[in-house]
């Protein structure tokens, strides 16, 4: 990985940036990772495609390679599938948290009875941002036992980053339609919209507009791996522009299917200038997690 790390170096070099915050980085239970690397190696019936893991390391291995890249925050973005199950990753999470200082303790949740009792410890254990997949999770933002949730975190301020959108394939719950109206009902919640809600993109940033507490994360959007069954569409790129302060880096490292500096050239190809790239790689993440 000695070429990726040098590409990553030049590029921060370049914007003559501190380092990186990376919003949406997975590390989660051993177990549960291989589950998912697993899934990858079959072309799992959500993807359909060849998705090789790029940095399918040990977990002590994958921080040191986020480290030497100059990644100065990064998250530990999971989710659960089924009941049950979140408050067992959120224990996992906050012991990660705890003996990897550089990471944003982060949480999750599931539409079940005792949802707004776990989060709330969470958020009172220190808890930063929460992440949300309505496609894995296959649940409606708006089932009643989440409203205490949104509530909670809207008031909290704490940011939920938010698989929403429909890709790389559909769920019943996915797309602009069911999280906008959870964002009519809590307009303050601090939503980050993953993979720029790819293939949606052109509504989620009709949504980033019209609620200024609502922000996209980069992840895996604009690679020549996701141009090529979802491309953003150019017509859209003032709107990032516009949209430049509410922008986030996210990656998916470690599951990715080319090296990590890949996305940052990504970026860095839609010409948006040196004041937009730095904002997004760092600086607004920087703002929104006071770091």
């Amino acid at each position: 990985m000695g070429d990726d790390h040098d590409d990553v170096v030049r590029f921060r070099q370049r914007l003559g940036l501190p380092g990186l915050i990376d919003v949406h980085t997975h590390f989660m239970p051993e177990r549960v990772l291989r589950k998912v690397w697993a899934y990858f190696d079959a072309a799992g019936p959500l993807t359909g495609l060849e998705w090789p893991i790029t940095y399918r390391h040990e977990e002590d291995e994958r921080l040191a390679l986020l480290r030497s890249f100059g990644v100065l925050r990064f998250t530990s973005m999971l989710y659960p599938h089924k009941p049950s199950m979140a408050a067992w990753l959120n224990a996992w999470a906050a012991d990660f948290a705890a003996r990897t200082p550089d990471c944003l303790h982060t949480a999750t949740f599931f539409p079940e009875p005792d949802a707004g009792r776990y989060v709330r410890e969470a958020v009172e254990g220190g808890a930063r941002v929460f992440k949300a997949h309505l496609q894995v999770g296959a649940y409606d933002p708006k089932d009643p036992l989440l409203d205490p949730v949104w509530g909670l975190l809207a008031e909290a301020g704490i940011p939920v980053v938010t698989h929403c959108g429909s890709g790389p394939a559909p769920g019943k719950h996915t797309g602009p339609g069911p999280i906008a109206r959870v964002l009519a009902r809590h307009p303050r919640l601090p939503l980050i919209v993953a993979h720029m809600g790819m293939p949606e993109y052109g509504e989620f940033l009709t949504l980033a507009e019209t609620y200024p507490e609502v922000r996209l994360d980069t992840t895996m959007a604009f690679t020549d791996f996701t141009e090529d069954f979802m491309p953003f569409p150019e017509a859209e790129h003032p709107r990032l522009a516009d949209l430049g302060d509410r922008i986030l880096l996210g990656t998916d490292f470690p599951n990715i299917p080319y090296p990590y500096a890949h996305q940052l050239h990504a970026l860095e190809r839609l010409d948006l200038g040196a004041p937009w790239l730095r904002a997004v790689c760092h600086d607004n993440a920087k703002t929104l997690f006071g770091v």
